[in-house]
């Protein structure tokens, strides 16, 4: 069975071909499918987004198709940036966007600066089921940047002891957020028997 991923990121793509072929789908990106669109995402959560951009190539190809949507959420700001994270009040770059969270918690104790990193899957089967789950990867901010692995809030995101951006790329796919959702996921397939029907179907 063939599949969409709505994204062209290519280490994304790369996770999910990884996870999702064993299971016998033929896994493709956007322009792998030869799809151009940006879906405009007007939903005010991670889950409104992930169906957003799922059911609109979904409309167009009525092919099986996943999409995703995720960020950040602080404790200490009321679960900002959440799904702004990558816009987050109209700063351009993701270091400068991690720096003005650092700013807004300069006052707050160790305490109190829980965050966790969210995921969104939704994807639709090309018989027009749709499944949704969330993952969540919890820890903390820190207090500077620290690590050059990572993308994105990684720097500031403390789990245990290291940043996400100090953490091995292959020990940070086990444990993160689209880990934990993409678990959820495959779950929800092998209920559904996806696993054997896929295979049948070549």
């Amino acid at each position: 069975m063939k599949l969409i991923i709505a994204s062209n990121n290519k280490g994304k793509i790369r996770e999910y071909k990884q996870i999702l072929e064993p299971m016998g789908f033929e896994v493709l990106s956007q322009s792998e499918a030869g799809i151009d669109l940006e879906a405009e995402e007007t939903g005010t959560t991670f889950a409104e987004n992930s169906a957003i951009k799922a059911r609109a190539i979904y409309g167009m190809t009525k092919c099986a198709v996943l999409a995703d949507d995720s960020g950040l959420s602080v404790d200490a700001l009321g679960g900002e940036p959440g799904v702004y994270s990558a816009r987050y009040e109209g700063i351009e770059s993701s270091e400068g966007r991690s720096l003005r969270i650092l700013e807004k918690l300069k006052d707050v104790p160790e305490e109190q600066r829980g965050a966790s990193f969210i995921c969104c899957i939704h994807m639709i089967l090309s018989d027009g089921r749709e499944i949704t789950v969330e993952g969540r990867c919890t820890g903390r901010i820190g207090y500077e940047q620290l690590g050059t692995n990572g993308f994105g809030y990684d720097p500031i995101f403390m789990y245990g002891d290291r940043s996400f951006a100090e953490i091995p790329s292959e020990e940070k796919n086990r444990v993160s957020h689209r880990a934990a959702a993409l678990e959820k996921l495959i779950e929800n397939l092998k209920e559904l028997d996806i696993y054997d029907n896929t295979k049948a179907e070549g």
